[in-house]
């Protein structure tokens, strides 16, 4: 029985979401060190820099900043290591098609506890080029202005 329930999200990486398109996600575990742990469950972790691959059938994480625990001693990790990712093989074997057939990435969009055990959330993503950007925020500012104009017309109404 985990004494945790539930999930608890540490970072997100907002960043990935406007820069790319995301295609699909998968949730892995992640091997980490005792340290990693501490650190992450005071809520400390950045997403922005990472990414993933996958090297002789394994998946990895790299450049995701876990700092290092504060009341750890010299057993301290590096706080930008490389981290093995937990998937199933045929999970991993997916990934490495799509990014072996071109243009897409895999990118980490949130860490979190699930149930007391560490997760990440990666997608397989394709960079969007800078008027995909401009059109995505102009359709999400057209959808707040709609939503906020029907506000106003609905309290008017009554």
């Amino acid at each position: 029985m985990p004494r945790e329930k539930g999930e608890k999200v540490i970072a997100t990486n907002r960043r990935a979401r406007h820069e790319y398109s995301i295609e699909k996600t998968y949730e892995a575990g992640l091997v980490l060190t005792g340290t990693e742990v501490k650190s992450l469950r005071q809520g400390r972790a950045n997403l922005s820099d990472g990414y993933a691959y996958v090297d002789g059938g394994e998946a990895w994480l790299d450049a995701v900043h876990i700092p290092e625990y504060s009341q750890g001693t010299w057993t301290n990790h590096s706080s930008k290591r490389t981290r093995k990712l937990l998937l199933h093989k045929d999970e991993i074997v997916r990934l490495s098609h799509a990014v072996s057939a071109g243009g897409y990435t895999l990118v980490p969009l949130r860490l979190y506890f699930l149930d007391g055990r560490a997760k990440v959330e990666i997608a397989v993503a394709k960079g969007k080029r800078e008027f995909d950007k401009r059109q995505t925020l102009r359709e999400r500012q057209d959808k707040r202005e709609a939503e906020r104009a029907m506000r106003t017309r609905n309290r008017l109404g009554e």
